[in-house]
């Protein structure tokens, strides 16, 4: 039992040192914290006296500067508009002679003196002057001198103009009746120096801007009722898309529906697609074969245009329809389901073996060496087929360069044909607008589908669209695209 007593005084005792020692530890932290805080507040108020004095010392400062610049600004106002000084002397003059002795009735004021126009007109104005000198010799010259050194120390760093303002002021200040006689004999110098810096050259000296040179015109200009235009040419895209294409099975039921009603493949399709049919399948079966039957009782082999416009009644429906047979039947009707690019290699032979068309030497060559575009190969067989003979002039070799300055033909890119001859007529001499030969062939160059339609059709006659009239093609149709 006094063990365990003993053992229980020990706890008690060490658990009273530990106590005490974390309340002393408390202790000091606080006595720490106020000792700072002390600090602190001890070094704000020394802190607050040295704000004070520098704030009042910037505010002294500052309005020394605003009062000095107010009294400069006032002598330099003086310095530039004379009114404000006359004025100032006017009531000096009239407060001295009030305090001394009475004005005269007769002394003039600067008020009262005369226009610069009336002073040359009589002597006597020098009397006015020199009582108004006498008036102003009693004038304090103090404020003068003040506002002289005032004038001098703002024109050190001042530009021309007030230098130049500043020597007249000095001028005037030098004899105190001088700047009333200046005015009474005419401008004062102020106003002098005034006049001679609004007669002064401008800041800015314009620059008058040479005319642009003339434009030389082009040759379709100066041609009656046509439009100058400048082409150019590019590397042109298959004519028919694949979406414009046929599909090969419409082909072959195309062709095999016509042929068992004893009708014409060619003249069925371009019965549809004048209609307004432009997809790939353009009819039905049932379709074809209704149409066909149509045409086979009108008796479309024999005369085809006939039976085209007992179907529709329109004449324009008829032309493009026929126009739009010659032109499948000259290509192929693969070339209508492959595209005209496919076919351009057998477009080369038909062109180069027809019979019905002739082309001189260097555009056999041409067309040999595949520097023909498709579109004109195309165009020849569909113009053999429309007039039955067809005569090129020219393709690429032996055309000049430039259509005009600066323009390059497209001869030379393969893109254009002259057509010298059509049905074995010659165009020369044969342009008139009326049912001619070259009347014809324009008309039917015009009837091309979109896909083949030139941008140029050159005559001497202009029938609309991409068609003009140039003189210098006066044996020859131009086809350039």
């Amino acid at each position: 039992m006094p063990q365990r007593t003993h053992s229980k005084s020990l706890l008690h005792t060490l658990f009273l040192a530990a106590a005490l020692s974390l309340l002393s530890a408390v202790v000091r932290r606080e006595r720490r914290q106020q000792l700072k805080v002390a600090s602190n507040r001890r070094k704000n108020a020394r802190v607050a006296p040295r704000r004070i004095a520098v704030s009042v010392a910037f505010a002294t400062l500052f309005f020394a500067g605003a009062a000095f610049s107010a009294g400069a600004g006032n002598s330099v106002v003086s310095l530039i508009d004379p009114s404000t000084e006359s004025a100032a002397d006017t009531t000096t003059t009239d407060t001295t002679t009030t305090d001394t002795t009475p004005a005269p009735a007769s002394a003039p004021t600067p008020s009262s003196e005369p226009a610069p126009e009336q002073a040359p007109a009589s002597e006597p104005a020098s009397e006015p002057a020199a009582q108004e000198d006498a008036t102003q010799v009693d004038r304090p010259e103090a404020p003068r001198a003040v506002n002289q050194s005032v004038a001098d120390t703002a024109s050190s760093g001042a530009d021309s103009t007030s230098r130049i303002r500043a020597s007249f002021a000095k001028s005037a200040s030098k004899k105190p009746g001088s700047h009333q006689a200046s005015n009474v004999g005419g401008k004062s110098a102020v106003q002098t120096a005034r006049a001679l810096q609004l007669k002064g050259p401008p800041v800015i000296k314009t620059q008058p801007q040479p005319l642009r040179k003339p434009v030389d015109r082009e040759p379709e200009a100066d041609e009656p009722n046509v439009a100058a235009t400048v082409w150019l040419y590019r590397d042109l895209p298959d004519p028919t898309p694949p979406s414009r294409r046929l599909k090969p099975g419409f082909a072959r039921q195309l062709k095999r529906v016509s042929h068992r009603n004893h009708v014409d493949w060619a003249l069925t399709l371009a019965v549809l697609r004048a209609d307004g049919e432009r997809g790939a399948v353009p009819a039905s079966r049932t379709r074809l074969v209704d149409l066909t039957k149509q045409l086979a009782r009108r008796h479309a082999n024999k005369d085809a245009w006939a039976s085209v416009l007992s179907i529709e009644g329109r004449t324009g429906f008829a032309d493009r329809t026929i126009a739009l047979r010659n032109l499948y039947t000259a290509v192929g009707l693969q070339a209508l389901v492959k595209g005209y690019d496919w076919a351009q290699p057998h477009l080369e032979k038909q062109v180069l073996n027809d019979r019905r068309i002739s082309i001189y030497p260097g555009g056999r060559s041409d067309i040999q060496r595949h520097r023909v575009n498709v579109r004109v190969l195309a165009l020849l067989a569909y113009l053999a087929e429309a007039h039955g003979q067809v005569t090129v002039s020219c393709l690429i070799s032996g055309h000049r360069l430039y259509a005009r300055p600066g323009v390059v033909s497209a001869h030379i890119y393969g893109l254009a044909a002259d057509i010298s001859t059509l049905g074995g007529v010659s165009i020369l001499g044969h342009q008139q607008p009326d049912n001619s030969v070259t009347e014809k062939g324009v008309r039917n160059i015009l009837l091309l589908p979109a896909e083949l339609q030139p941008r140029q059709v050159i005559s001497l006659l202009g029938m609309g669209g991409p068609s003009f009239p140039l003189a210098n093609h006066y044996d020859h149709i131009h086809v350039g695209y």
